[in-house]
């Protein structure tokens, strides 16, 4: 009987050593401790065994189940060290490789040119003003001379809120409000969302962004406008882009004009972008129509003044050559990367 149980705990430690988890651990255990074991159906066999040979049988079992719980207790321990062991490697830091990159984010491209236009203005003398995105007709669209009659108060352009408001089509209600509160002189800048209901295309969004710039004071002449907007092109896209006026209509300035730049891909030779005409409209401007100081308790026999609105996505578009003005929008990583070391 010693030399089977030797046996036995010589098989069992063979079983135990290939154990690589406590669940293999505990499937050997049951195997030879549990209840069904051979080791325990031995203590059955000490009913049939005289009296004086039962204790030493018994010391032989207990030895036999002590040194298999050895072990497992043994083996149990090496499997936790070496479980220890892989995790210390995996974190351990080798001092000896590169460190990790941590990357950091970057500002949006229309960020960017948002905060350099209002650089160039800051440093024209300019100050910034703010107003509401949610405004009413008044300021929208009365104030600023537009006829009744006129398309852009349509549905087909403008998005109408319940309660009468309005998401404002243009930031010159800003200019508005701040001729309301403050007398002249006045010169402002002021940038912010817009909303028109344009369908989404490469040269349209219903929301958008513009800066537009407004200037009140005695003897203000439309030369003087014209000098701001040539500056203003000069400094935001450089010295070899040219800028010039054309008649147009707005009925909120009159004289009214447009603003085009020499294009800045083709350097004014014609090319695609510019439609071979070597120039790039802008956005519209003019001297404030008198009729607009009247509405505003602004005395226009003392007072001119000349405005002009800008596109930011335009600009944008313009300086980082980009063909389609959704990809603004798109979110799309690729993109958003390449300006991440353009921080202002």
């Amino acid at each position: 009987m010693e030399e089977e149980l030797k046996e036995l705990v010589k098989q069992a430690e063979s079983d135990i050593l290939v154990c690589a988890s406590y669940n293999d651990l505990l499937n050997i255990k049951a195997k030879y401790l549990g209840k069904k074991s051979v080791l325990n159906s031995l203590y059955a066999k000490m009913r049939d065994l005289p009296s004086e040979e039962r204790p030493a049988f018994g010391n032989l079992i207990n030895a036999t189940r002590k040194n298999i719980e050895d072990l497992l207790e043994k083996q149990n321990k090496a499997i936790k060290e070496d479980a220890w062991k892989k995790s210390e490697n995996r974190t351990a830091i080798d001092l000896t490789m590169p460190g990790i990159f941590s990357s950091r984010g970057g500002l949006h491209p229309l960020t960017i040119i948002r905060r350099e236009i209002d650089e160039v203005f800051l440093g024209l003398g300019f100050e910034i003003a703010e107003g509401p995105d949610i405004d009413d007709d008044f300021h929208n669209f009365d104030a600023l001379n537009t006829p009744p009659d006129h398309p852009s108060r349509n549905l087909a352009d403008t998005f109408y809120l319940e309660g009468g408001g309005l998401l404002r089509t243009h930031t010159s209600t800003v200019q508005v409000r701040v001729m309301e509160k403050y007398p002249p002189p006045i010169k402002i800048i002021s940038p912010g969302c817009c909303y028109r209901n344009d369908k989404p295309d490469p040269s349209h969004s219903p929301v958008f962004h513009q800066v537009e710039a407004l200037v009140v004071d005695k003897d203000i002449s439309l030369s003087d406008m014209k000098d701001m907007l040539s500056q203003f092109a000069s400094i935001m896209f450089g010295k070899n882009v040219s800028s010039r006026i054309r008649p147009h209509f707005f009925p909120f300035t009159e004289p009214s004009a447009e603003m085009d730049i020499s294009c800045v891909v083709c350097g004014g030779t014609g090319c695609r972008v510019c439609k071979y005409s070597g120039w790039i409209e802008m956005g519209g401007a003019g001297m404030v129509d008198p009729n607009v100081f009247d509405i505003l308790g602004i005395d226009s026999e003392i007072y001119t003044g000349y405005a002009f609105g800008l596109g930011i996505e335009r600009i944008a578009m313009l300086k980082y050559n980009i063909p389609d003005l959704r990809i603004l929008y798109e979110n799309d990583l690729r993109m958003l990367r390449q300006f991440k070391g353009e921080l202002r």
